[in-house]
């Protein structure tokens, strides 16, 4: 369906949005009218902020109707390696983003695109982000099974003001209709408790900056994007990455994802 200025169906489904801004349902409503102009396959409403797990208000049901333990695992830790997440926390912008423009140079050889992103959104992403007070952010994720078609970004770049309008406004009615409460991420940053975690289950002291190497590598940055993105040299990433593998008695980033994997679950 192509979407024009003065569409009068677009202008009246817009109306209709607004009317439904205090309503429970009110992001089915609002996907199912994006789903008429654009097709995709998944979505999800999450919150973003630092020093806290992902919050999510509303997301796609799942093939059987329960929690999708895939999704799980990102709200426990795996979203500290999604491009979107990790973009969403370097530069607080408001827009609109595919996945081509926020991922990493080697993202698709992580173990997080193989084990989680692959089969959790197949394809492509693309998301409204809409930057609030301090540190937050509301994300609309939309996962499809194929890669967007520049068409439809163009279609979804056009009707961008009125989504983030809607997603600003709706946010002030979420306070009792928010699928899970914010979960905080502990005392500290996500470094405090990923240190703790390792230390427990290798029994390994990991740097901060050691630390802040692996998670780049893990989300599929090269070594001089790591180096651009630490503000340090090349050859000094490659000593961090030495050292920590050393201390964790591993060879591999596979090794390195599994002991991620197991410290968000610890």
């Amino acid at each position: 369906m192509t979407l024009i200025l003065n569409d009068i169906a677009w202008h009246r489904a817009v109306g209709q949005m607004i009317e439904a801004l205090d309503r429970p349902n009110f992001w089915t409503q609002l996907v199912r009218l994006l789903n008429q102009y654009v097709t995709f396959d998944s979505w999800v409403v999450l919150l973003f902020s630092n020093g806290q797990h992902p919050e999510v208000f509303a997301e796609c049901p799942g093939e059987d109707g329960g929690p999708d333990p895939l999704f799980q695992d990102y709200l426990r830790g795996l979203y500290l390696l999604d491009p979107f997440y990790i973009a969403s926390r370097e530069q607080q912008r408001t827009g609109l983003y595919r996945l081509t423009e926020v991922a990493p140079e080697h993202f698709e050889l992580t173990e997080y695109y193989q084990r989680y992103f692959r089969l959790n959104v197949v394809a492509d992403e693309i998301q409204f982000n809409c930057q609030l007070d301090g540190d937050r952010t509301l994300c609309l994720s939309l996962g499809s099974t194929t890669p967007f078609s520049g068409e439809q970004i163009a279609l979804l770049s056009l009707i961008q003001p009125w989504v983030l309008a809607l997603l600003r406004q709706r946010l002030p009615h979420e306070a009792q209709e928010t699928v899970t409460p914010p979960a905080t991420a502990g005392q500290g940053d996500w470094r405090t408790q990923l240190e703790a975690s390792v230390q427990q289950l290798k029994g390994a002291q990991l740097t901060a900056r050691e630390l802040d190497v692996g998670r780049l590598m893990l989300s599929g940055c090269s070594s001089k994007e790591i180096a651009r993105k630490l503000e340090i040299s090349i050859e000094t990433v490659k000593v961090h990455k030495k050292h920590m593998y050393s201390k964790l008695g591993i060879k591999s980033q596979s090794e390195l994802f599994s002991i991620f994997l197991q410290a968000q679950k610890a």
